[in-house]
């Protein structure tokens, strides 16, 4: 009922819309999104700050960014990259570029200026959208400067024309109107408040094909280099439409936030959240303090919030009205059975579904989960397919379908469904390779699965060499290239190990160059540096939990490092490593285990 409210909350009177606007808020008698019902609830780093966001609003900024864009000469077809923090205004940036047929490329404001200037350049984007700062947690996010040192970065190269600016923090001087910012580039750069002045609060919408490009969301492959993961308009909307779980907690710049805050909930008319702040500012009860304020009746949002929050303790949770909650949402990685409970005991009280959801940013929506109070669900098992998606755990090794209960493979999917994104941008044999060719006839996850006695499907984690550090996916090559840049740096093996809080961690072993000496009491400050330079070149996400600096790394005989055996030794296993024959030089594991344990 609160929800219901709130849709139907009254910013004006209807009469004060422009009534020339080719628009038919009414067919039939049905409503069609009526312009005074609320889009958006704009949840603001500082809990005070909060707008609604009316779809006559949205509708208005986004034909007039629209306008923006096509003054700026993009055209269907064109790229556009969005860099911007949690504002209401991404929600524009994203649809504008889908009114004029454009293909927007969001970049999560995490990242850095090399992550950034990388993704400018493989779709090679006319115009990006950035804002002076973002803010997260009472912190300011330099998004701009990071934005200029990407383009500064790319060189000659550099394709981008335009800077669209969003004033987020920057003061305005009184007297003259001029934004106080050091950081903009007159010619190039181009303030969003005053372009939208200057252009209709009308765009025409650009017809395209059904399988025409609609967004493109790099994710991390086992290569190293990020993939393009091309989304096609009609089946992607279709899958967002009919999966959609609202609201939800993530970051635009992420698949969840493309569907699951944007295009599924607007697609269906209803009220979206887009929550700028953390869980735990100002403290550990900011969540509960925005689902009671705004009545929100469902929740979506990572299990490493729900483990962080869980050990805060559930004394954050208890002096809020949670009433309004019907449905309690987890995404991004596995959910452990006692974050779980957790989350069903304190936040739901007992009375409220639990969807465990699994999918990817290439799945484009939900492909297993419950229907909530519709099938029983098991805590740690995001349960049964979705409609029309056909799992199948296949033996990793035969690549045969594994028949009846309690069987534990890779998950693979049987058949094409309408969201499957339709090819990695410039690069369609590595789209190939990489998702049906290792297992013929499927579409392969690159997850482990196991299937009970119910046939419930239990996700198990990544296969292949990317790490999940709170639903940031990442390749082991991206994070070794970027210990490599390191001037002393020799060889690295970097690993996914188990975490109780962001479920897995990144933990790297290095090696450096004869000619790089250091002091064993310098090595703390060495590990360090490392850590610092994985934040710099990834993000901080990506930033390793431990750096071992070691003299050597467990080879083959041909050359190859094997992880597995650092997997065993750091989560210690070190008496359970299994076969070492085909190690060139054991001594060199038991130097390691040495390490490793004095480390702890």
């Amino acid at each position: 009922m609160a929800l219901l409210l709130l849709l139907l909350r009254l910013e004006g009177p209807r009469t004060s819309h422009r009534k020339t606007l080719p628009i038919t808020w009414f067919t039939d008698g049905t409503l069609n999104a009526c312009y005074n019902c609320v889009a958006i609830i704009y949840e603001a780093d500082e809990p005070g700050e909060h707008q609604y966001i009316t779809y006559g609003q949205l509708l208005n900024e986004t034909c007039r960014v629209a306008n923006v864009l096509r003054g700026m000469g993009v055209k269907k077809g064109d790229t556009v990259t969005i860099y911007l923090p949690m504002t209401w205004q991404a929600v524009v940036a994203f649809l504008a570029c889908a009114r004029i047929g454009a293909i927007h490329s969001a970049v999560f404001a995490g990242f850095s200026a090399e992550s950034l200037r990388d993704r400018i350049l493989d779709c090679s984007s006319r115009v990006l959208i950035t804002a002076d700062e973002g803010r997260r947690g009472g912190r300011s996010v330099a998004t701009k400067v990071i934005a200029d040192q990407a383009l500064k970065e790319c060189g000659d190269a550099n394709p981008v024309e335009h800077v669209l600016l969003l004033r987020r923090t920057s003061k305005v001087d009184e007297s003259t109107g001029e934004v106080l910012f050091p950081h903009f580039t007159p010619g190039r750069d181009v303030w969003w408040h005053e372009a939208t002045k200057k252009v209709p609060a009308w765009c025409d919408c650009e017809e395209v094909s059904s399988e025409g490009g609609l967004f493109i969301l790099y994710t991390s492959g086992s290569t190293g280099k990020p993939k393009g993961i091309l989304h096609t308009t009609a089946g992607y909307l279709l899958g967002a439409l009919l999966s959609t779980n609202l609201p939800c907690m993530a970051d635009v710049g992420w698949i969840t936030g493309h569907t699951y805050i944007i295009y599924g909930p607007l697609a269906l008319g209803t009220t979206t959240t887009v929550f700028e702040s953390t869980p735990v500012y100002p403290n550990p009860g900011r969540y509960w303090d925005t689902v009671s304020k705004h009545g929100l009746t469902q929740f979506y949002s990572s299990p490493t919030a729900v483990r962080l929050l869980r050990k805060l303790g559930h004394q954050h949770v208890t002096p809020h009205d949670l009433s309004s909650l019907r449905v309690l949402g987890s995404v991004g990685e596995p959910i452990n059975p006692e974050a779980w409970n957790w989350y069903n005991e304190h936040v739901g009280k007992g009375e409220c579904a639990i969807v465990d959801t699994f999918w990817q940013t290439e799945t484009g929506s939900i492909i297993v989960t419950p229907l909530p109070g519709a099938i029983e669900t098991k805590p740690g098992s995001a349960t049964v397919p979705f409609w029309g998606i056909e799992t199948e755990v296949v033996d990793g090794v035969s690549g045969e379908a594994l028949e009846g209960p309690n069987v534990e493979g890779v998950l693979c999917i049987k058949k094409p469904w309408p969201s499957i994104a339709r090819t990695i941008w410039g690069d369609h044999q590595r789209y190939i390779d990489t998702y049906l060719k290792p297992y013929p006839g499927y579409y392969f996850t690159g997850d482990g699965a196991a299937r009970d006695e119910h046939g419930y499907i239990w996700i198990k984690g990544r296969v292949d060499d990317v790490i999940n550090v709170s639903g940031h996916r990442m390749s082991t090559a991206e994070v070794e290239s970027a210990l490599l840049l390191h001037n002393g740096v020799a060889e690295t093996a970097v690993i996914g190990t188990p975490d109780e809080l962001t479920g897995q961690a990144v933990n790297a072993f290095v090696t450096m160059k004869p000619e790089f000496t250091f002091e064993p009491s310098s090595e703390p400050a060495l590990a360090k540096e490392l850590v610092l330079q994985v934040r710099k070149i990834i993000g901080p996400f990506a930033a390793p939990k431990k750096v071992y600096i070691v003299a050597d790394l467990p080879k083959t005989r041909s050359g190859k490092i094997i992880r597995r055996i650092l997997r065993k030794i750091v989560a210690g296993e070190g008496d359970q490593l299994g076969d070492l024959s085909t190690v060139a030089e054991p001594e060199v594991v038991e130097i390691i285990k040495k390490k490793v344990a004095e480390s702890a």
